[in-house]
């Protein structure tokens, strides 16, 4: 039994509405609805991002509802709670164990400044960025390169793309958009189809980044205050270096390790669409 099912398609007849709902057609128009209110969005108040999250996922519903004619059993609030703690505490484990192995290649000293306004201020960020990049790449992206390809194909396209994006990022490099293709693209796109829930891999990315940041180490590259001022002392590929943790190569291989079974998951509970033949 699927945790959420596929969505399907509502018929909507004629030859508009068949444009409307073909794949890239809704994809793009999604993209361009939520990408609008993340850029409008960022760059306030923290407190901005957290309402630009709300504002979101209604224009995602919407896009859905009367772009694409389809369900969003993804968005559903059935269980959205369990489901985004579900994927907060497989972030929050990720990111630990990670760290855990790389703990001795870093110094770590207490940051100046009130503790609850720091807290306060990256969960709400991290909420934002959580929020509409998981509705951008897995509830758009990959559900329509899904229905294009199958999968597969929307989980390897997807992920190359994720990682490509954050080549732009400061510090980045050819290795850490790799990393960040398998650890975030891989990872979060595998929690999807596990549980076609976009709440679950809302709960991991903000779980993931908000502890990040909270250790005072850079967020794919962009640095800001946290409890902790880390240093790395280590070796780059072991620490990151300038582009944060993500670009080590530990979280990888800890990334693919809980992937790699979500995958085989959602594969018996019937989740993942087929390649389809012409």
């Amino acid at each position: 039994m699927h945790t959420s099912p596929i969505a399907a398609a509502d018929h909507q007849p004629g030859r508009a509405g068949r444009i409307l709902r073909f794949p890239l057609v809704w994809t793009l128009a999604g993209i361009v609805g939520v990408g609008g209110v993340s850029a409008l969005s960022s760059g306030g108040p923290p407190v901005l991002a957290a309402v630009g999250a709300v504002a979101a996922v209604a224009v995602y519903w919407a896009v859905m509802r009367y772009v694409a004619r389809r369900s969003t059993p993804e968005i559903a609030k059935t269980r959205a709670g369990s489901l985004a703690f579900l994927g907060i505490g497989l972030g929050f484990l990720f990111i630990a164990v990670s760290m855990l192995i790389v703990i001795t290649e870093f110094s770590f000293t207490w940051a100046p400044g009130s503790a609850v306004v720091t807290v306060m201020s990256i969960m709400a960020v991290q909420l934002g960025a959580a929020v509409t990049e998981e509705l951008l790449f897995r509830g758009l992206l990959l559900q329509g390169l899904e229905r294009l390809g199958g999968s597969w194909f929307a989980l390897v396209s997807t992920a190359v793309l994720f990682g490509a994006i954050h080549l732009a990022n400061p510090g980045a490099t050819l290795w850490t958009g790799f990393a960040i293709a398998v650890e975030a693209g891989v990872l979060l796109g595998a929690t999807f189809l596990w549980l076609r829930s976009i709440w679950a891999a809302v709960g991991l990315h903000f779980a993931w980044n908000t502890t990040v940041g909270l250790l005072g180490l850079p967020v794919s590259g962009h640095a800001s205050p946290g409890l902790l001022v880390a240093r790395p002392m280590g070796p780059e590929l072991v620490t990151g270096g300038q582009f944060g943790i993500e670009g080590s190569i530990v979280p990888v291989v800890v990334s693919l390790l809980l992937a790699v079974p979500m995958l085989v998951a959602a594969h018996k509970r019937g989740n993942l669409v087929p390649m389809r033949r012409r």
